[in-house]
């Protein structure tokens, strides 16, 4: 084999090993927000935040006082999928017990 066929076959084993990579860019996350009303009573909302965003009780009073003072209180950051789902349930949850909470998802 020649010299001149061995630095071509180099050169082509140096371009086909070469690829192009893409970045894939992370999905948009959503805020979960449980929202104050004055007929929820406390209670429901530590027993929501503990089952749906499985927050220790601790967390789960410390959000449910920012609900109560503040008027909204952050409940986690997911996927849009995984928010959707979240505050359906809250809902769900609170029309089975007949409370008027509101549980919304924002963009971050």
């Amino acid at each position: 084999m020649s010299s001149a066929n061995i630095i071509s076959n180099q050169q082509t084993d140096a371009t086909i090993s070469l690829e192009t990579r893409t970045k894939v860019a992370r999905p948009p996350l959503y805020k979960v927000m449980l929202l104050n009303d004055d007929y929820t009573p406390m209670d429901f909302l530590v027993s929501v935040l503990k089952q749906f965003f499985h927050k220790k009780h601790e967390d789960a009073i410390r959000i449910m006082l920012e609900v109560h003072n503040k008027g909204a209180g952050l409940c986690g950051i997911f996927t849009r999928d995984v928010a959707e789902t979240k505050t359906e349930q809250v809902i769900i949850s609170a029309r089975k017990n007949e409370h008027p909470l509101q549980c919304v998802m924002e963009k971050e």
